[in-house]
């Protein structure tokens, strides 16, 4: 179908041992049937356990296969940026381990790309492996964060996607720490597409976000692409003192016609709300001091510690 360009398929792994192997032989016809130039690069993020070991049989059995190593965990947005800055192919895809982003979706990506996309989405149709708790949340997290940012981000979007070698170039270009991939994919721009898709359950092993990677992954993108929230800060501080003023001439007022009524309630409802917004407003500032902070170490994004025999510079 690709006739000789090289389809590469990036995929970051977190302990997911019993999933390679799966993954591995459902995606080989698939690849197949597209290109017989193909490599498939696992980004082993810092696993526990025996990940890699997993990935190191697949590539002694094929060459095409090609196995990185992380020193340590530095996160799924990190292990996808390594994956692409390692890959060769015109096209690239990037897909998750856990088989909950089906092979068989890769031809109709394939048969976007060749209608003139650079960059093909996907989007989760079928969520039955969610909780309605996670359903509730996700909705919450993509309305909220379109609100506050200046790009649109799909919702129910997944990082998986397609990408031409033009797009992982300009995405490669991008070199900040704090890697919102799907924010950053729609800030690139290019002509973008979108296909639907029905997430598999996994096959082995469990969800690696936890409510804290989650709430780190929703700041990252709510922080990556909008100033919005120190705005909002702003004009609450400035509604709260006008407020103030207000009350505060009413009090003089009342003072002066000699009927104020000593009283802790109003004093202490007042110096917790305006204590909490000082506080929130405080942390808001703090997370955004934090990336620069981060960017300015400009520490690498990763080490790699091993790799597979077929790995070529």
């Amino acid at each position: 179908m690709l006739k000789e360009k090289l389809l590469s398929i990036v995929v970051p792994c977190f302990n997911e041992e019993k999933n390679i192997t799966q993954l591995y032989s459902e995606l080989i016809p698939v690849v197949k049937s597209i290109s017989t130039h193909y490599e498939i690069i696992f980004v082993d993020d810092g696993s526990r356990d025996s990940t890699f070991e997993s990935i190191k049989k697949n590539a002694a059995e094929d060459k095409n296969v090609i196995g990185i190593s992380l020193s340590r965990n530095f996160g799924h947005q990190v292990a996808i940026m390594a994956g692409l800055q390692h890959c060769k192919g015109d096209i690239v895809v990037m897909m998750d381990a856990d088989l909950q982003h089906p092979p068989e979706i890769i031809p109709k990506l394939i048969l976007e790309y060749e209608k003139g996309y650079d960059i093909i989405n996907t989007k989760r149709i079928d969520t039955k492996t969610e909780t309605s708790i996670k359903k509730l949340t996700s909705r919450f997290f993509y309305g909220f964060i379109n609100f506050l940012s200046d790009i649109r981000i799909e919702p129910s979007s997944a990082d998986f996607r397609l990408m031409t070698r033009k797009a992982v170039d300009a995405f490669l270009q991008l070199e900040e720490k704090d890697r919102f991939t799907r924010g950053l994919i729609s800030w690139i721009g290019f002509r973008q597409s979108v296909v639907e898709y029905s997430a598999s359950s996994r096959f082995a092993g469990k969800s690696k976000y936890t409510l804290k990677k989650m709430l780190r992954f929703g700041m990252d993108g709510i922080t990556s692409f909008s100033s919005k929230p120190l705005r909002i800060s702003f004009y609450t501080g400035l509604f709260v003192f006008i407020i103030g003023l207000l009350y505060a001439a009413y009090a003089i007022v009342q003072n002066i016609k000699g009927e104020t009524v000593q009283g802790w309630t109003s004093i202490l409802v007042s110096v917790l709300i305006i204590g909490g917004i000082q506080l929130l407003s405080l942390g808001i500032i703090g997370e955004y001091i934090a990336r620069i902070f981060n960017e300015a170490k400009a520490r690498p994004l990763y080490f790699i510690k091993d790799k597979t025999n077929n790995y070529q510079e």
